[in-house]
């Protein structure tokens, strides 16, 4: 394993993490997407499933099993624990993720398939590909009806994008120095769109922090 995705996966570790200490420590969800958990959860179901077929590792195993149930208690706590799930305000996590994100990528992922030659198993890792993708946009919808942003909001959401920029390092290193590893553009293209969208974020971000202020985004 190389140092990219090692900083890669426990970036992403730490920033569900950092999710579920806000939703304990503040019993809030103000500001949180469930429509954006709901997307991460499928990704993780639908890329995951080599986990009852193939073993690689504790390492590998443990990590794709703590992103699927911490992301499914995410979704418990926001839907049905309160006082956090009266906190979820729905009218403003109204992106269609179902006729926007799921539909379109799926129909994607059927039409590369059939270009490279139909398989289950690479259909459902193409999916899990491209909904990641484009998982963060309900979520950077609700932030900036917010405009407001809590710091450990802002901290996870930073992570999270930091994973992918991440990853994206990892898979070119992989391809020039992993006998057998080649370059996959779909992974690129999502990796780079994926990345693209956390920019404005990443901008505000580092603004806020550089000033000391309150990070809020503009409307």
């Amino acid at each position: 394993m190389n140092i990219f995705r090692l900083a890669g996966d426990l970036s992403h570790l730490f920033s569900i993490l950092l999710l579920l200490l806000k939703l304990r420590a503040s019993k809030n969800a103000s500001g949180i997407s469930l429509k954006t958990q709901e997307l991460f959860l499928l990704v993780f179901i639908c890329r995951y499933l080599d986990l009852f077929t193939s073993f690689y590792s504790i390492y590998n195993s443990v990590m794709k099993v703590a992103y699927i149930s911490l992301t499914s208690l995410i979704i418990h706590m926001i839907r049905r624990q309160i006082p956090i799930s009266q906190t979820y305000d729905a009218s403003q996590d109204t992106f269609l993720h179902g006729k926007y994100a799921v539909l379109p990528c799926a129909v994607l992922a059927l039409v590369t398939n059939v270009f490279q030659g139909f398989s289950v198993t690479e259909l459902l890792w193409d999916f899990s590909i491209y909904l990641e993708a484009i998982a963060i946009v309900p979520q950077l919808i609700v932030l900036q009806r917010y405009r407001e942003v809590e710091n450990l909001t802002g901290h996870y959401i930073f992570f999270l994008g930091a994973y992918r920029a991440l990853y994206i390092l990892n898979w070119v290193y992989r391809s020039y120095h992993e006998r057998g590893y080649r370059h996959h553009w779909i992974v690129y293209v999502a990796g780079f769109i994926q990345t693209a969208l956390y920019v404005d974020f990443f901008y505000y971000y580092a603004i806020s922090k550089y000033r000391g202020s309150k990070f809020s985004l503009p409307t």
